[in-house]
């Protein structure tokens, strides 16, 4: 008889969504984590809010959270790699090894990977933005810790700004540094900041720089439109091509490719709207299970627009940004998807095992 569990790689949103799918189906949960904590990167990187409706963190997840900690058919590993894997779909044979070095083997019959992304590291491949160089330099998650504790502050001086700069698409968009694909949340994101720091510091200047600003869905409404017309934040087309000290400021230099001419401005701090790449834990697991990944880097699926979560590899599927850059909305929907195809292709295999 095949196995009649499922091995969810990953405690985030999208893996969080798989395991209490899996349970409520009738199967075994077994979920993985690596970290000490579940909750993935909304967790481990102190997201404040959600975008887009700006609803705290932990009050939007804990639902979630309880559901899956509580379940009878949910067994949670925290402090747990995957560490090797043989066999087929129904009869994979599992390794993971704990905190401590102990190692034990799971067999299941099917697995997900959920293993979500990392950030770009905005001064890995160049400096022209001065993140390793100037404290007032600082990403959207740098940000989003600082909403986490309730205000915004310039690193350098503890004080307010008063005029704060998004720059996007970095990281993402970009053919040179081999990141050619667009990350999907960072306009969002940005936007979504800045409606937060104009709650916080009504008297600021907000400012964001863009290529294109790209919403999804009711996104262009909920916060798009929202923080141009209730909170009068800037949004400039154009380019940033530099950022220096000059005194105590930023000057931020590029193009309003709008007007067709260079542009100049003075900034108190700047936030780096950096995009998605696969996470550590994705590339290791396409090698464990020998997953194929896509041009990318992110898990290949094979199913197209019309299936996202199976990957090539029978009896094993994607959720979340593991398959590539996606919003928490897509990630809970994939989590949703591939629990079901997951314990569909465990009752029919059991089916024909009987028959």
């Amino acid at each position: 008889m095949p196995n009649d569990s499922v091995l969810i790689v990953g405690g985030g949103p999208a893996g969080l969504e798989a395991a209490r799918g899996v349970a409520d189906l009738g199967k075994k949960a077994i979920l993985v984590e690596a970290r000490d904590e579940l909750g993935g990167t909304p967790y481990a990187s102190s997201y404040a809010t959600l975008t887009p409706d700006l609803r705290d963190t932990e009050e939007e997840m804990a639902g979630l959270l309880g559901d899956v900690r509580k379940h009878p058919l949910v067994d949670v590993r925290l402090g747990t790699r995957v560490v090797k894997s043989e066999g087929r779909a129904g009869e994979f044979r599992v390794t993971l090894a704990g905190g401590d070095g102990a190692q034990v083997e799971e067999e299941v019959g099917a697995v997900i990977i959920a293993t979500g992304f990392q950030h770009f590291d905005p001064g890995r491949e160049t400096q022209m933005y001065g993140y390793y160089e100037y404290d007032d330099v600082i990403t959207l998650v740098d940000a989003e810790k600082m909403m986490k504790k309730g205000k915004i502050v310039r690193p350098s001086t503890g004080e307010p700004p008063e005029r704060v700069a998004f720059i996007q698409c970095v990281g993402s968009r970009d053919r040179q540094i081999g990141n050619k694909y667009c990350s999907k949340v960072c306009c969002g994101i940005a936007s979504k900041q800045s409606i937060e720091i104009k709650r916080m510091l009504p008297n600021a200047k907000v400012f964001i720089f863009y290529i294109d600003m790209r919403m999804y869905g009711f996104w262009e409404d909920q916060i798009y439109w929202k923080a141009q017309e209730e909170y009068k934040v800037n949004y400039v087309r154009g380019i940033v091509t530099e950022i220096i000290r000059k005194g105590d400021k930023l000057l931020v230099k590029g193009e309003d490719t709008t007007m067709g001419r260079p542009v100049e401005v003075l900034m108190d701090m700047v936030i780096l709207s950096v995009g998605m790449e696969p996470s550590r834990g994705t590339i290791e697991m396409s090698r464990i299970f020998n997953i194929p990944r896509e041009d990318h880097g992110f898990l290949a699926t094979q199913g197209g627009p019309l299936d996202t979560v199976s990957t090539p590899v029978p009896g094993i599927f994607v959720a979340g940004a593991a398959a590539g850059p996606k919003d928490l909305e897509d990630s809970i929907s994939m989590g949703g998807a591939a629990a079901m195809k997951a314990v569909a292709l465990l009752n029919r295999l059991q089916r024909v095992s009987v028959g």
